[in-house]
């Protein structure tokens, strides 16, 4: 992996930071990098088809990963964060193979040229 990106705010938390990190990892796959986005805490909701874009934000941040994805993105989404953390405890990740662990992080972060978090 040449990238991994760490998020853990909230989606939709008043700040640009998950759309900045989704704008670069969307610049770096023009580039023909391999990158990484590991979600964790509150912005495992980003992963949730039940987090539905505020009226007053000009993008949709879930369909932005979800194109990302499509473009090549690895997605991984902290397990226990699931039902510990974000808006929806509980609700399920919108696709199961991005459910992950804190060992799986860890070998993200060894084996990834460069770790970033937002």
């Amino acid at each position: 992996m040449d990238l991994l990106i760490i998020l853990n705010n909230t989606p939709y938390d008043g700040s640009d930071k998950t759309w900045n990190a989704l704008r670069l990892a969307s610049t770096l796959l023009q580039k023909e990098r391999k990158v990484c986005i590991f979600l964790m805490n509150d912005s495992v909701d980003l992963a949730r088809d039940k987090t539905v874009k505020p009226d007053y934000y000009d993008t949709d941040l879930v369909v932005m990963l979800k194109e990302l994805m499509e473009k090549g993105l690895v997605l991984k989404v902290c397990g226990t964060c699931q039902a510990r953390c974000g808006i929806h405890k509980n609700e399920p990740y919108f696709s199961p193979e991005v459910k992950s662990t804190m060992n799986e992080l860890a070998e993200l972060v060894i084996s990834s040229g460069k770790v970033l978090t937002f």
